[in-house]
């Protein structure tokens, strides 16, 4: 989608566009102002369960072989109780708490001192201090874009340990990876908590926080559209990409460590899970500053649901294909993991070059070659707070012509592939596939509704000429 203001000299044009992002904003943009009461079930829901959630899928794989079932077939049985369960749970160490906090610390350490300089040497790759979209304050916020930085540096140093130094097992974190979970646990409700607690007393920005009056609702969505802490510290661009992300292929590569020190050898299927997620991980990277452009930065407050999420949710289900393998080692017949490679491979470009084409005629205002060709759009007008009529343009070309979101359709196909590496004996693998299908569905109908309440009879027409969310003739 691409907006502006026809028939304007550039310079008011550029003050229009600017303003228009402020104004309009105020209306539509972060999360709702009231809470209803479905929405509220829904957030208790999440605040209670959620943490269990993660904790019942890895105990089912630490003391039950990864069987979903079985837990649940023991307590209803009196076979056993909930105490036999949770005392058989490693709990908090010291190494684990060390090695957690060196972790964190290293990130912090990697974000905010270290500028970056990939941008200088890799071609196409859009480093160093970037601007944000405007904020309902009407602030730009800056962005030191250097997790592609990061990742490299992290993985360089993970690397040489293995090989060189051996200062520790590259099994590390799988021989950890329960008592880590309380670490994470304690660091993500610790965020949260400083989070709503900053968004009242101590503010990045007064105009740019909302509050409901539901405590319990502001806690999980979050109060402060963009916290701080000093100039460059970005809570919500820090806990987005780092330290979750950064770690999941750190992850998988221990897991793979774990499966060769058990059985003698990586099978094809750890290699497909640590190749496919790498990808994913490194592309997230290397589009870091087209990043702040999502819903995530450019919608969401900071909360428990990011704050929490990004350090345990994220990390531990989003790895789950790879803990699974190291208690279910996989080796996949030639063809099967040829066909799910190509899955997921074709997923990824599907992904990858549905964002390019939508980036592409935002930048050039649909002056731009889709497919070979002019790209066609239907053009829409909005109205900001102010009264000024304004003009967008929302494209109808290329991928975006398919579907409404057809960029979730492969981030979906490769989730599939991920899950299908694991084989058929357990369920707990295809977690992820079932989430990722509830996640973006439901971002879909977030992202429509802002639409909808945007343009209007517009976006009626819009629907009407792709009338598809994700898969062409289906849904």
């Amino acid at each position: 989608m691409a907006a502006h203001q026809e028939k304007k000299p550039s310079e008011e044009r550029k003050h229009k566009s600017t303003q228009n992002d402020t104004q309009t904003s105020q209306v539509q943009w972060g999360r709702a102002w009231e809470v209803d009461w479905f929405s509220l079930a829904s957030i208790l829901f999440l605040l209670l369960f959620a943490p269990l959630i993660v904790y019942y899928f890895i105990m089912s794989c630490d003391q039950y072989q990864c069987s979903l079932t079985d837990p649940l077939i023991d307590l209803l049985t009196g076979k056993k109780r909930l105490s036999d369960i949770w005392n058989k749970t490693p709990t908090l160490t010291y190494k684990a708490a060390s090695i957690y906090t060196l972790w964190v610390t290293f990130q912090v350490f990697l974000y905010v001192f270290i500028p970056d300089f990939c941008h200088k040497f890799l071609p196409g790759y859009v480093g160093g201090v970037q601007a944000g979209a405007v904020t309902p304050a009407g602030v730009v916020n800056k962005y030191e874009i250097n997790g592609l930085q990061a990742w490299i540096i992290t993985h360089v140093l993970w690397f040489a340990n293995a090989y060189y130094f051996r200062w520790f097992s590259p099994t590390i974190i799988f021989d950890n990876w329960i008592p880590l979970l309380w670490c994470a646990n304690v660091l993500g409700y610790a965020v949260s908590t400083f989070a709503m607690i900053k968004s009242y007393f101590f503010p990045t920005n007064a105009k740019d926080c909302k509050f409901t009056g539901n405590f319990f609702y502001d806690y999980m969505m979050g109060i402060e559209f963009n916290p701080r802490i000093g100039k460059w510290f970005d809570f919500k661009l820090f806990f987005n990409g780092r330290p979750g992300i950064v770690a999941w292929t750190l992850i998988n590569l221990s897991y793979a460590a774990k499966q060769q020190e058990l059985y003698g050898q990586v099978t094809n299927s750890m290699v497909l899970v640590n190749v496919l997620q790498g990808i994913y991980v490194l592309d997230f990277f290397w589009n870091e500053a087209w990043y702040l452009k999502t819903i995530d930065i450019c919608h969401d407050h900071f909360g428990w649901y990011l704050g929490w999420g990004d350090c345990v949710w994220l990390p531990y289900l989003y790895t789950l294909q790879g803990l699974y393998l190291v208690y279910h080692p996989v080796q996949l017949c030639t063809a099967n993991a040829i066909g799910i490679l190509m899955l997921g491979l074709i997923g990824y470009y599907i992904f990858r070059t549905t964002n390019h084409q939508k980036d592409l005629f935002r930048r050039t205002n649909g002056n731009c070659r889709i497919w070979g060709k002019k790209p066609e759009y239907i053009e829409c007008s909005y109205m900001s707070v102010d009264g000024t009529k304004y003009y967008s343009k929302l494209m109808t070309s290329g991928f975006w012509g398919w579907a409404r979101h057809f960029n979730y359709t492969g981030d979906l196909m490769g989730s599939l592939a991920y899950c299908l590496t694991c084989g058929f004996e357990h369920v707990l693998p295809y977690f992820y596939i079932v989430y990722m299908t509830i996640l973006l569905t439901h971002r879909c109908i977030r992202d429509e509704h802002r639409c909808f309440s945007k343009y209007g009879k517009d976006w009626k027409r819009y629907t009407a000429a792709v009338p598809y969310r994700l898969i062409p003739g289906v849904f």
